[in-house]
């Protein structure tokens, strides 16, 4: 078989072409799976890889820690079918593999500027292992000039060969991991015409929806855009939903009056476009540009997760309750957002546990944190969804309550029951965008 750098579509047309060629898939995140998914469905070999030791043990039992179940249930088909493996040696699944895939971002930590360490140290890793006529694409969201700059240089110094010559680089990051491959659009970008040829042939055997950019920095910013011009959506969304509790009015009726039924347009405290946004941020700092609108829409959703709190509050004391006599189960994604409703709390001195089957307790820094549904709302005063996870869908509510201290509050941060199924079911109801059922 030619190089991945030289290969014609013809030479992928088949399973059984596309099952000679393996790929590393460094990062087992949202988009990491995503890509693994995609790659593998298309018969290609596919090797996860990450840096931390838990998540590679639950990935290779088909789980992962982000917890959907159509997701862990087509992972877990291709690792049954021999068509992705996991492994946690890094350099091991990168020396066996034609083309590496990295999809991982910088780490932010609160107020802090976005942490490129872990990620640098990643490439340093990658490079150190690379073979000659391999493909490597950067398939996360990028600050300017990461790419050119930074992974470029990284990867050159620690193999010793020279992009466009011995190896490819592209950029193609997956802006929604909520879409099937067939309806995936995806950007590229290269550093080269030859990484660019190799990028966009390999990435059409899992879309036809591939638009190709001829600049590497004009590819980043439109991605950063991308990010901010849904975060800015949500802050837009989160303000009309607290318009519609001050009214009295239900927020989900309105938006299906006007035939809005998109996932975006739900008030939510929980951001998947948060580290793009301050990746935007920063380096518009840099640039000693203000982006009023993007930084405005920042704090809006950041006040969300403090109504969020205050909305928990007004569901308690219509039970009768404070925070320091009542035990909350929290039920969701606890990213970085969750973490600071948790926090804040139990700062109030509520009793909080959270139920989270993926999470890991050694990174939180709350109190409690249970993988079973029972142990966590046995005994609470009120539960609070956090994220719209389909396993919630199909909670028995009356069963629910009935291992609760009566009254009991439901607290839906999502948008993800109707007000009326709760209070049928004996709860009092709040939620953003409608408030508390008890005002």
């Amino acid at each position: 078989m030619p190089s991945i750098l030289d290969l014609n579509p013809i030479e992928l047309d088949t399973d059984q072409k596309r099952s000679k060629i393996k790929i590393a898939i460094v990062g087992c995140g949202q988009k990491g799976i995503f890509f693994a998914n995609a790659f593998a469905d298309v018969s290609f070999k596919v090797i996860c890889t990450d840096a931390d030791a838990s998540i590679v043990k639950k990935t290779a039992k088909g789980k992962t820690m982000f917890s959907v179940p159509e997701v862990d249930a087509k992972l877990k088909s291709n690792i049954v079918k021999d068509k992705i493996s996991v492994t946690s040696d890094l350099k091991k699944a990168v020396a066996q593999s034609d083309i590496i895939v990295i999809a991982i971002t910088a780490k932010v930590e609160g107020q802090k500027k976005n942490d490129y360490f872990s990620l640098v140290n990643t490439c340093k890793q990658i490079g150190a292992a690379l073979r000659q006529g391999v493909l490597v694409i950067y398939g996360s969201v990028s600050g300017l000039g990461f790419i050119e700059c930074t992974i470029k240089e990284l990867l050159e110094n620690t193999s010793g060969f020279k992009v466009g010559k011995d190896f490819g680089l592209a950029y193609s990051p997956i802006l929604n991991t909520a879409v099937s491959s067939e309806t995936l659009m995806l950007q590229v970008a290269a550093t080269d015409p030859i990484s660019l040829r190799a990028a966009t042939t390999i990435l059409k055997t899992i879309t036809n929806h591939i638009q190709e950019i001829g600049d590497l920095k004009t590819a980043e910013t439109a991605a950063l855009f991308a990010a901010a011009k849904q975060y800015t959506a949500t802050a837009l969304t989160n303000e009309l939903a607290m318009f519609c509790e001050k009214a009295n009015i239900d927020y989900f009726k309105v938006l299906e009056i006007i035939s809005l039924n998109d996932p975006s347009f739900r008030p939510s405290i929980t951001e998947e476009e948060n580290k793009e946004t301050k990746l935007l941020l920063d380096f518009a700092e840099n640039l000693n540009v203000k982006l009023k609108l993007v930084a405005l829409a920042k704090q809006i959703n950041e006040d969300m997760i403090k109504h969020a709190v205050n909305l928990t509050n007004e569901g308690l004391r219509s039970c009768g309750k404070t925070f320091r006599r009542s035990k909350i189960s929290v039920l969701g994604n606890l990213n970085q957002d969750g973490s600071k409703f948790v926090k804040l709390l139990e700062k109030k001195g509520a009793n909080v546990v959270a139920y989270n089957p993926t999470a890991k307790k050694k990174a939180r820094d709350f109190k409690s944190i249970k993988t079973n549904l029972i142990d966590s709302i046995e005994g609470a005063d009120c539960i609070v969804i956090l994220s719209d996870k389909g396993q919630f869908h199909h909670f028995n509510l009356r069963k629910l309550k009935a291992m609760m201290k009566s009254p009991a509050a439901l607290i839906d941060l999502v948008g993800l029951f109707e007000p009326v199924q709760i209070n049928t079911e004996g709860f009092v109801y709040a939620g953003l965008g409608r408030g508390t059922d008890q005002k």
